[in-house]
């Protein structure tokens, strides 16, 4: 099978990945990369030794597929010449500003029975592939994701630009409708959320906790699942995960501290951890995550099978976050109705009851009144 043609849409941070990657897959054939901007445009060219366009008109026809690396408020323009066009699109987080646009690409995907998938490249991590069928069906899951300001993504704030990374996992292994969303966050550097905290609860009772900034001295990407039979420790930034299996005698909860002499609980002491919760590394192999969710681009298109993380599944993070963000902006500071809400602590405005049009101010003279 011929390699497929594709072209990077976007010369910035991850579009320079995509491309540098994509010169060594042989399943893929690199038409060039698409930049508007000229000085990003010959920074591409000159790194890579690549053809470089300024519009994607110019590639366009000579392409079977694209990755969109390019600002998030461009993927619903982008992605629909692109799918419109017959062709299949590897699009980077988030799949789209809000899930009504999210939703024109999905649907334009299965119109045309094109791929379309979405970065979520976490999905892609060996540790995540490691502790996957190791918690089956969780109940509280605390996830953690910060770093410092990047000067990327601004159009968006950190819950697109960060957290929706770990909706995304936590959607992939809770199997269960949201209940409802409460959440806060703050803006620092501009009109969006620098720093916001969800709380997501689900049907089935379980809870999310997920904890997104771009204004940490100490990154750190990080996630917790407790279940029933287990508890897992990830660790995205290291790839390592571990996994915590209590001894039975805890699950049929015949362990009760409380009612132990204490002779026994003196023993118990030393050996409660390693013997009642021996913690176990889970092996997870050196894979580049980018480079496995690119090859599972390709195989998606030459089988024409569904990828890992699909339109679908970006779809359903993004009406998530979008749920995530109205409680940001709903968000009462001070607990009242009148005070400051919303990421920039904002006081509420004065909203003159529908409808204003009609309303005459007192002072307005007569005259004026029966001209008006």
């Amino acid at each position: 099978m011929r390699p497929i043609r594709i072209a990077v849409v976007g010369g910035g941070h991850l579009g320079k990945i995509h491309t540098r990657i994509l010169q060594t897959l042989p399943q893929f054939q690199l038409a060039g990369v698409v930049e508007p901007i000229a000085a990003s445009r010959e920074a591409v060219a000159q790194q890579f030794k690549v053809p470089v366009f300024d519009r994607l008109a110019a590639v366009r026809e000579q392409i079977d597929a694209a990755v969109v690396a390019a600002p998030t408020c461009t993927h619903h323009d982008l992605g629909l010449e692109l799918l419109n066009a017959g062709l299949h699109v590897f699009m980077e987080k988030p799949l789209a500003p809000s899930h009504d646009e999210a939703s024109d690409l999905v649907d334009a995907a299965r119109a045309g029975r094109r791929v379309l998938q979405v970065g979520h490249v976490e999905r892609f991590n060996p540790a995540w592939s490691a502790t996957l069928g190791q918690v089956r069906d969780p109940k509280y899951i605390e996830g953690v994701r910060r770093g410092p300001f990047s000067f990327r993504s601004t159009d968006i704030g950190v819950v697109l630009d960060l957290m929706i990374h770990d909706i995304d996992l936590v959607l992939s292994i809770v199997h269960s409708r949201v209940r409802g969303v409460s959440a806060l966050g703050v803006a620092l550097f501009g009109q969006q959320e620098d720093i916001a905290h969800a709380r997501i609860e689900f049907e089935n009772g379980c809870i999310a906790q997920l904890s997104a900034s771009r204004a940490s001295h100490q990154p750190a990407r990080t996630m917790q699942l407790w279940s029933q039979q287990a508890f897992a420790a990830v660790d995205f930034s290291t790839r390592t995960a571990s996994i915590v299996r209590p001894s039975d005698e805890i699950l049929r909860h015949e362990l009760d501290v409380h009612t132990l002499p204490a002779e026994q609980k003196a023993a118990l002491k030393d050996r409660l951890l390693t013997e009642h919760l021996p913690v176990e590394v889970l092996e997870s192999p050196p894979v580049d995550a980018i480079t496995a969710e690119l090859i599972d681009f390709a195989e998606s298109v030459a089988q024409g099978r569904m990828p890992r993380v699909s339109g679908e599944h970006g779809r359903n993070a993004v009406a998530v976050a979008e749920q995530v963000l109205q409680s940001i902006a709903q968000h009462q500071w001070d607990g009242q109705a009148d005070g400051r809400v919303g990421p920039l602590l904002q006081p509420q405005r004065l909203v003159i009851p529908s409808p204003h049009f009609l309303s005459r101010p007192a002072s307005v003279p007569a005259d004026r009144r029966a001209a008006g």
